[in-house]
């Protein structure tokens, strides 16, 4: 019974990270082309996230990290990776930098996704540094993608929105899998998202 339950489920991680792999490599960052919604600013800032799959890529594997070793660390993620990106984009609405990070965000999947993949049973300060430093860094990144846009700080508003958002709901759907073919399944999709990672790294080396 347990054998016929992983088998469609690997099946479907299988074609999850296969779409990761696909968007994170096919589709560009929505840095300067943010899309207006019509609905304002904030707005405007959830939809960049959705349209960043790589951003999200990396929310999502940090998320699988942290909810795998419990709902504590999962609490802690919460406060930090959303906290930590804000003061990564404003950094970068005041620093702007014109030089591509796409390299920065692939070494981020490769890392969180092989650790994912691996199952550590990593320390609470050990994740927490590690999604400072990711978060940070790609808060940044996002920040000087808006500082050519009018709303940027707005627009910061509505990814933290989008982060706690999706950190919560992600969070609040891992935590619980206990059993171990479930586990199984998030790791090889930690190993897919880890392998994306390389190819954004190789990707934007080549260019």
């Amino acid at each position: 019974m347990t054998h016929m339950k992983y088998q469609p489920t690997r099946a479907r991680c299988g074609g999850i990270a296969a779409a990761i792999v696909l968007l994170c490599l096919d589709c560009p960052r929505a840095e300067a082309h943010l899309v207006t919604t019509g609905l304002g600013p904030v707005y405007d800032g959830i939809a960049h996230l959705a349209l960043s799959p790589a951003d999200l890529a990396v929310v999502v594997v940090l998320v699988l990290l942290a909810a795998m070793r419990g709902p504590r660390q999962s609490r802690w993620l919460l406060a930090l990776l959303p906290t930590a990106w804000i003061v990564g984009g404003l950094g970068g609405l005041t620093f702007q930098i014109t030089a591509s990070l796409d390299w920065a965000t692939g070494l981020s999947l490769l890392l969180a996704g092989a650790l994912v993949a691996a199952d550590l049973n990593l320390p609470l300060p050990v994740v927490a540094t590690l999604a400072a430093i990711i978060g940070g860094f790609n808060g940044f990144s996002t920040g000087a993608a808006l500082a050519r846009t009018p709303h940027a700080a707005l627009e910061l508003l509505g990814i933290l929105v989008a982060l706690i958002v999706i950190v919560t709901l992600i969070a609040g759907v891992v935590v619980p899998l206990k059993a171990f073919w479930m586990r199984i399944a998030v790791r090889v999709l930690g190993s897919w998202v880890a392998a994306t990672g390389l190819l954004m790294i190789g990707w934007s080396l080549r260019a």
